[in-house]
């Protein structure tokens, strides 16, 4: 081999380090990417060691130092706030998990108060959802009748809350949070759309004052339960219902229009209750066909620890449904925490808030509470109302607390179809059509995975839509690990820069070699395509070549600054494609490897094989070497050997 003419620095192999200490670093960076702990590493004293754990663990122990009185002030107006838009909510909720409505409540005042010793942010909401309520009657309710068995299905919400907060307090300790973000927006926008619709046509049993309903959540049997009951629908519910939806959607349309005038939409749930009570209590209205609340019992949340379930066969329906649902409110959660986060430009620690709601959960399910989480509704109240702190968590469950101590008797004249109205106008606003339109403009793939969890939730189950929204998610990941962009890349004129050719037409290839750019790790996954796809694009230079009679090909340049990672199976396509190169007398040259692949290469000895002259710290510096070489050896063009495979043959 001849030894390059022109000397450049050479690519350094990293110094080698012991097993455990490189696998020590693998971990820290895989599991504390952050670096939690550094404050805590860096102090000596043991007392201070301390006192840094315990703020670590307990956020409020952090913020709670430089609490004031104008601080108090925004707290108390957001808790009051929240708590008119959490006590319709959570009675609306609970009737939508087929759960006694006093859960709704109960729910809204034992893990607000764990969260706000336990969470990091400071505009999070805590309270139940909607999504979560409907997954957790789906899929409770395939096994175990709210009607026919309502003490056993009730223990079982408690249950499900128990294991979903255990899997939290689990993924958040064993900082595993990653985990959650396999499901990617997209899905989550589809989803998200689609669930809402389902809970929306689910209505209509209280808008039309129907007493028997369909437990199928799919679009199809919905309508089929609605409509082949025409005869029973309730026109005096039907119009009081639609009166308080336009009431509901209307100042929610103000609202938006006016921000400041935010306290219009959060009312207007506890204003609709109200009066629609009133309007039952003075004209006697659940003697005319419209339904009632009825009794709610008074105090605050009993114990309910005794109740789970552990027993077979139940114990793996209310593991199934905990992790399920747990999943979910997990991800909505951290993503509303981390979207007012992003406005108030502080940050939160995703692996903190997994165990401040699991710890809440599970707490919750001591306590007569089912699953909850961060709502984007109540917390985007609590935002615009001002809240400065995670006392306004506290003061809403206070609020709570007094209704429930004094204040239950008064819903009992509450219509049901006000709560469906409720429930609708919350939905409606999770049917984010602008964003799905702009995933439509920025990647079509994405739309696709968007498309097909909601369809997935409105034609089928909740469940389908889940598992289409991972599935697709996990295809996409998979394609992008097994099928990296590889690119030709060319000379920008009077620069010593090379790109992209698709990116930059102006740029120019040289004669006798061409530049591949891999853009990504080389893994086993992908080994086999990116050998096939180099030999694609070297027989297409060469027959490009032999067309237009020019030189012919020498030299391969592989650009690998975007290689992260190599595995042993991506070794092996190099050496496999160093050696057909070499049958078919062209060279390879590698460039701009980093310090893992030279780490990894110089231990299979392909650096050997190689030759160090042949490895460059740079593209322009690989091209210099090459041309330099071109230029004093002027080989005749060799016919390559006869018999000799092609790449895709190989």
């Amino acid at each position: 081999m001849c030894k390059r003419a022109l000397h450049y620095p050479q690519v350094e192999t990293p110094p080698p380090q012991p097993f455990l200490k490189s696998l020590k670093n693998t971990l820290n960076e895989i599991l504390f990417a952050d670096d939690p702990f550094r404050k805590i590493r860096n102090e000596s004293k043991t007392s201070k060691k301390i006192e840094l754990v315990l703020r670590h663990v307990f956020p409020i122990l952090e913020w709670a130092r430089g609490y004031n009185l104008n601080y108090l002030k925004s707290d108390v107006i957001s808790g009051i706030t929240i708590a008119s838009l959490a006590i319709p909510q959570g009675i609306s909720y609970a009737q939508l998990a087929n759960l006694p409505p006093i859960l709704g409540l109960y729910s809204s005042f034992v893990p607000p108060m764990v969260y706000a010793i336990m969470g990091s942010s400071k505009d999070l909401a805590v309270g139940t959802v909607a999504v979560a309520s409907l997954l957790t009657a789906a899929m409770l309710g395939k096994e175990v009748s709210a009607v026919e068995n309502p003490k056993l299905y009730l223990h079982l919400a408690f249950t499900a809350t128990f294991f979903a907060g255990l899997m939290q307090t689990c993924l958040g300790l064993l900082r595993l949070g990653f985990l959650v973000e396999i499901l990617s927006h997209a899905a989550i926008i589809g989803f998200m759309a689609g669930a809402a619709t389902v809970v929306c046509l689910q209505q209509l049993k209280g808008l039309l004052g129907l007493s028997h309903f369909t437990h199928s959540t799919d679009v199809v049997s919905v309508l089929r339960s609605i409509f082949s009951q025409s005869h029973m629908w309730r026109w005096e519910s039907g119009i009081l219902g639609c009166c308080f939806l336009f009431f509901l959607l209307t100042t929610k349309y103000i609202s938006k229009k006016r921000p400041k005038l935010f306290w219009i939409s959060a009312m207007a749930p506890l204003v609709s209750v109200i009066f629609g009570s009133l309007f039952v209590y003075f004209l006697h209205a659940q003697f005319h066909g419209i339904q009632i609340i009825g009794e709610l019992k008074k105090g605050i949340n009993p114990p309910s620890i005794t109740h789970l379930v552990f027993t077979s066969p139940y114990v793996t329906l209310a593991l199934k449904t905990g992790i399920i649902t747990g999943v979910l409110a997990l991800a909505e959660g951290i993503a509303v925490g981390r979207s007012f986060a992003m406005y108030k430009n502080y940050n939160i620690d995703g692996n903190k808030e997994m165990i401040a709601f699991g710890m809440m959960n599970i707490f919750g399910s001591f306590s007569s509470c089912y699953l909850t989480t961060g709502p984007f509704s109540r917390s985007a109240v609590n935002y615009n109302a001002g809240c400065k702190t995670a006392v306004s968590n506290v003061v809403m469950a206070v609020a709570v607390a007094v209704t429930l101590l004094f204040l239950t008797p008064l819903f009992f004249y509450t219509p049901l179809v006000v709560l469906s109205s409720i429930i609708i106008a919350a939905m409606l606003g999770l049917v984010d059509y602008e964003a799905a339109m702009n995933l439509w403009k920025l990647d079509k793939f994405d739309f696709f995975v968007c498309l097909s969890a909601f369809l997935g939730v409105v034609f089928g189950t909740i469940e389908i839509g889940l598992i289409l929204s991972v599935g697709i998610s996990v295809l996409r990941l998979l394609l992008f690990v097994g099928r990296p962009k590889i690119y030709l890349m060319g000379k920008i004129q009077n620069t010593e820069i090379y790109r992209n050719i698709e990116q930059y037409p102006q740029a120019t290839t040289l004669s006798g070699l061409i530049i591949l750019h891999i853009d990504g790790p080389i893994y086993f996954a992908n080994s086999s395509y990116l050998r096939d796809r180099i030999g694609r694009w070297i027989d297409e230079e060469e027959e490009k070549l032999r067309k237009s009679e020019e030189n012919s090909l020498q030299y391969i340049i592989l650009d690998l600054s975007a290689v992260g990672n190599i595995d042993t199976s991506g070794i092996s396509m190099l050496e496999e494609v160093n050696k057909i190169l070499g049958r078919r007398d062209l060279k390879l040259v590698i460039a701009n490897p980093g310090a893992e692949l030279m780490k990894k290469l110089s231990k299979s000895k392909f650096i050997e094989t190689i030759g160090k002259d042949w490895i460059h710290l740079t593209v322009a510096e690989a091209v210099s070497a090459c041309d330099h070489m071109l230029q004093t050896a002027k080989p005749d063009s060799p016919e390559k050997i006869s018999g000799v495979p092609e790449f895709n043959n190989v």
